[in-house]
């Protein structure tokens, strides 16, 4: 069985370190907490798990405190999590399966990241992160926000998950401070910082500088190809906060360019016929859709219920509007295989018992 050394940076986190260590305390073999200037009761907490509790000052750079806390690692493997992740129980059990049969001869191990949850907690908003990674091959975290190890070597993918469960909200400036600070001091963005930037644009609601950022990602020699779609996509909803809806079609037609289409694309894109009472225009790009399978292994975001549910049910929508109501009660029951406790599924169930019953009594 291999070794792994968790390794955190943390600041101010006393509502949720706990829970985060108590749930992996027994499925790693070293904790190493790096605290990159707490005022509360943090640095408490992770002494009740470890004595390799290290303060590291913070230079407004993520890369440069976790490769710090990587070098303090002793293990075969270094993992990252931050204080508001946690292993659920079947995910744990999934990672001490991992951990029992993995070889040494792995150099990064991609776990699922469970970021947005619906009201049954199911995943409806995840992608693939590199999360345990071989100590001493030289790997490096790079970036200043949004960090990353760029994976190489010999790469497995597991189905052991994290999920990202926020108590509180952070510092929503945090971020883009940053990348204006690194701006400023007249650093040149690279492909990856220029796509976080106008992605963090966007969140702050500035959609014409977005736009602008975006585009000169897309211009970028060696921008990545998930990220191509996916800022083709946050530039369509940027025109669309705009006001201006030729140009966010244009903008979601482009990614088009670059690969098949992914079902996030095609849902958006009915989503704009639709709601021009365009419907057959419609009924293809959901169509689509439900055609479409995520290749897990490329690394984008994935927004499940693309490639099933909501085609499904904006189909029955689109079908009823057409007339086309046998067309559009099935596809309202397939919708429903997906998510058979689903208000606009049950909803429409009984909309569709109400016309046949009307039509047998005609």
């Amino acid at each position: 069985m291999i070794t792994v050394s968790l390794c955190m940076i943390v600041k101010d986190e006393e509502e949720v370190l706990d829970r985060c260590l108590s749930g992996m305390k027994d499925l790693v073999d070293e904790m190493i907490i790096v605290d990159t200037g707490s005022k509360d009761r943090t640095k408490e907490i992770a002494g009740r798990y470890t004595d390799k509790v290290f303060t590291f000052e913070w230079t407004d750079d993520f890369s440069a405190a976790r490769n710090f806390s990587f070098s303090k690692a002793s293990m075969e493997y270094c993992m990252w999590m931050d204080a508001d992740d946690v292993l659920l129980e079947r995910d744990r059990m999934a990672f001490l399966t991992m951990k029992r049969d993995l070889s040494l001869d792995t150099d990064i191990v991609m776990m699922r990241y469970h970021t947005a949850f619906d009201e049954k907690g199911n995943a409806v908003f995840w992608y693939y992160r590199e999360r345990l990674i071989r100590n001493g091959r030289g790997f490096l975290w790079q970036g200043a926000v949004h960090e990353v190890i760029t994976p190489g070597g010999n790469i497995v993918y597991s189905e052991a998950a994290v999920s990202h469960k926020k108590i509180c909200a952070g510092d929503p400036d945090r971020n883009l401070n940053i990348y204006k600070k690194m701006l400023a001091q007249g650093k040149v963005l690279n492909a990856r910082e220029l796509y976080y930037y106008a992605r963090e644009l966007y969140y702050h609601g500035a959609y014409g500088e977005a736009v602008e950022a975006f585009g000169s990602f897309l211009r970028q020699p060696d921008a990545w190809l998930e990220n191509k779609i996916e800022a083709c996509q946050v530039m369509a909803q940027c025109y669309e906060k705009k006001g201006n809806r030729a140009a966010s079609l244009q903008a979601l037609l482009r990614s088009l360019e670059y690969d098949v289409p992914r079902a996030e694309i095609c849902c958006d894109i009915g989503k704009h016929f639709m709601e021009e009472d365009q419907y057959e225009t419609a009924v293809f790009w959901y169509k689509t859709a439900l055609e479409c399978r995520p290749d897990i292994e490329r690394g984008g975001f994935v927004l499940p219920d693309c490639y099933g549910y909501i085609p499904a049910m904006q189909l029955c929508v689109c079908c009823d509007k057409l007339g086309k109501y046998a067309e559009a009660e099935a596809y309202n029951e397939r919708g429903g295989k997906y998510k058979p406790d689903s208000a606009a599924y049950l909803y429409n169930r009984e909309y569709f018992r109400g016309k046949n019953i009307n039509s047998q009594n005609s």
